[in-house]
């Protein structure tokens, strides 16, 4: 079973993988380009707005992590039985959360951005329409959840992948359209990007329908499912509310001590490490639902193995990427920016070591999720998170550097992991022991290990193109290398070079005539 298992998550991650790699490709274009027509300071405003209505999102997190839980266990408990009701009391509370959010941002939100934030008066009006808009964008991608999760919790990551292609491509057609309107970008930029929310949200619901037609759309109240999700939600939304403040809380903090140009700086990093990220999104998203299923039927070593190697696994994939862009940040910016705004090497830097801390964590929250008994897990790890807010601010107002802010997230991410692996060792029994020995400490002698390398090597600093692509090229096979030969165990080789030479076979039979 646990090789069927991973053969559909293998599945699964390869057409994930194809709807990432195009994103990645247009997401970094497409970054240049918009960074480049709005300039710097229209494009940290931008950026900031539209972060702090993701602020607003934490709802919206709260029940993503819900709907795609209950949608999970139930095919796993019941083979969908009840479904059609999870779903339609999920939409149900979607609908209420999408006016919810709406009201708050529109009040709220509004007087927040218009009096508090640091934005110069003369784009003050755009940065207000823009705002706007991108309130609209998010109550599409609000309702857009349980279609999405519905896609997810039954492993269609094809179709999840098409539609996923089709917003990349969209949203690369309104940065092409941007270039040639000659009224306000940034207004126009804002304009495009709804657009393009509600055609993905309209895909959606025709999949859905199409893919699941015994799924009725039926507004019935099931007071029981209403108020067994509302209190799981209810928990969830505290762990989602200190990971928004965590993360966009300081994007706003930034802003007030130092202006949007700086949070021009932290946009770009965060939008190549996401680049990047996104190679071990797809494996977990892959992942979520076999460790959720494995729980529901009760066959929690399997579940405890595949959250082994699912750690293990996201970690290596992110290091080997991330190593080369660790040590060329500057030159590799400079290619891929016309104007690289202040302080986005340092930013990028520090949130990419901030991701490989917290690849680790992926498989943990999906396995505390799985059991629905996260009151305990929520209200800890909340709570740790919620201190990177007031530690970050106290730390700006000593040391008045921008970059402090990351260094605190990075303490704080630790802190958080050290306290996951406690927690599930009494929510699911996992063997903290065997997670330090076979995933932190094998993690931790194949990254020093290859960090030792390349500093050897002397593979540190690019003078030219010709450097760069030596660079490049040199760290990520290095690190290709420590993974394969310290990384994984010998059992875990075989098992790659099986599978290797599985996928050649069936190339080689595929080009027989």
């Amino acid at each position: 079973m646990l090789a069927n298992n991973h053969k559909r998550i293998m599945r699964n991650t390869g057409m994930l993988y194809m709807r990432m790699l195009l994103a990645m490709a247009v997401t970094l274009y497409t970054s240049r380009v918009v960074l480049d027509v709005l300039g710097i300071e229209d494009f940290g405003i931008y950026h900031l707005v539209v972060g702090f209505i993701a602020l607003l999102g934490f709802l919206q997190g709260a029940m993503t992590t819900a709907t795609q839980r209950y949608f999970a266990f139930d095919l796993g408990d019941s083979g969908g039985k009840d479904l059609s009701r999870i779903f339609n009391t999920s939409l149900m509370i979607h609908c209420m959360l999408a006016v919810c959010i709406a009201l708050v941002a529109e009040t709220a939100g509004y007087w927040f951005v218009s009096t508090q934030l640091t934005i110069p008066d003369a784009r003050m009006p755009a940065a207000v329409s823009a705002y706007h808009l991108a309130v609209v964008s998010f109550v599409f991608s609000v309702l857009m959840v349980p279609f999405t999760a519905m896609l997810m919790a039954h492993e269609r990551m094809g179709v999840f992948a098409a539609i996923g292609m089709v917003d990349v491509l969209l949203k690369l057609a309104a940065v092409i359209i941007l270039q040639y309107v000659g009224s306000d970008k940034l207004i126009a930029y804002a304009w495009l990007l709804l657009v393009v929310s509600l055609v993905t949200f309209t895909l959606y619901t025709i999949a859905n329908k199409l893919l699941f037609p015994k799924i009725k759309l039926r507004w019935q109240w099931h007071s029981r499912q209403f108020r067994t999700m509302l209190s799981y939600t209810a928990w969830n939304t505290w762990g989602n509310l200190a990971a928004a403040l965590s993360g966009q809380g300081t994007n706003v903090l930034l802003n007030m001590f130092f202006g949007p140009t700086v949070n021009a700086g932290r946009s770009i990093a965060s939008q190549a490490n996401g680049a990047l990220n996104s190679f071990v999104q797809n494996i977990q998203a892959a992942i979520n639902p076999q460790i959720i299923k494995l729980y529901a039927s009760g066959d929690k070593s399997q579940m405890h193995s595949l959250v082994l190697h699912a750690s293990k696994y996201n970690f290596y994939l992110l290091f080997m990427l991330a190593l080369p862009v660790l040590l060329n940040t500057e030159a590799l910016l400079g290619i891929w920016l016309v104007e690289v705004p202040p302080y986005a090497a340092i930013f990028l830097q520090l949130t990419i070591i901030n991701s490989l801390i917290e690849s680790f964590s992926g498989p943990l929250m999906t396995s505390a999720q799985a059991t629905g008994k996260i009151k305990l897990y929520q209200t800890i790890i909340g709570s740790i998170l919620l201190l990177n807010l007031p530690i970050s601010y106290v730390a700006l107002l000593k040391w008045q550097v921008p970059e402090i802010v990351l260094a605190v997230t990075i303490g704080i991410s630790i802190t958080a992991f050290l306290v996951r692996l406690a927690i599930l060792r009494v929510l699911v029994g996992l063997k903290v022991m065997d997670y330090i020995e076979n995933v932190i400490i094998r993690s931790a002698c194949m990254s020093a290990i290859t960090v030792a390398t390349v500093y050897a090597l002397n593979i540190i600093k690019a003078s030219g193109i010709a450097d760069l692509i030596f660079n490049v090229i040199s760290a990520l096979t290095i690190s290709i290398l420590a993974v394969v030969t310290i990384g994984l165990t010998s059992k875990e080789r075989t098992k790659m070079i099986l599978l290797l030479m599985s996928v050649k076979k069936k190339i080689y039979k595929g080009k027989k005539p």
